[in-house]
């Protein structure tokens, strides 16, 4: 179940279902889904959302250095708002794109839709993702990928696709970018 669990991770919610749930009939997804959302959203319980040691400073480096930042995610766009806002992460992203908005991962729509509002091509791109999802999204788009083995998908799975580089840490990865960037 673990593993199914964190397959799923970066996923649109419905897709998410079609894998977790696949005897559910799709007629019933909005009716789970909606039970989802509720139970996410209006939970009492404040979980602590942490970041991996060093992404603060390594996103404020890339900022910086004038590199444009945005985000392709299987979140809602309130949940992703919801996780920016906790983290103090709002103000570092120039563009950001969910899985409620447009195509869900692995399809190409997020990225070709960031690239567009961000006046970029995708030859000038990086998809830096920790799912096999993400740097599927990254090949299908045309754009450069980079793996990080430290999120939720193991170093086997994604070091299988076409990747420029696979991180086994923030450190690492900082490393590379300054050197590669």
């Amino acid at each position: 179940m673990d593993e199914s669990a964190s397959y799923v991770i970066g996923l649109g919610l419905k897709d998410a279902l079609q894998i977790c749930a696949p005897t559910l009939d799709p007629t019933d997804y909005p009716r789970l889904a909606e039970r989802y959302r509720f139970h996410f959203l209006t939970t009492n319980q404040k979980t602590e959302l942490l970041l991996f040691v060093g992404v603060r400073e390594m996103l404020q480096e890339l900022r910086d250095q004038g590199y444009f930042l945005a985000v392709a995610t299987g979140k809602s766009r309130v949940g992703l708002n919801r996780a920016l806002d906790e983290s103090r992460l709002m103000s570092m992203f120039d563009s950001t794109r969910c899985a409620d908005e447009t195509f869900s991962k692995s399809h190409p729509a997020m990225l070709h839709e960031l690239t567009r509002e961000l006046g970029q091509d995708c030859g000038r791109t990086l998809m830096i993702g920790d799912t096999t999802h993400d740097l599927q999204m990254a090949i299908n788009a045309g754009v450069a990928g980079v793996g990080v083995a430290y999120g939720a998908h193991p170093a086997d799975s994604l070091t299988v696709l076409e990747l420029r580089f696979c991180a086994d840490s923030v450190a690492t990865l900082a490393g590379w970018l300054r050197e590669h960037a």
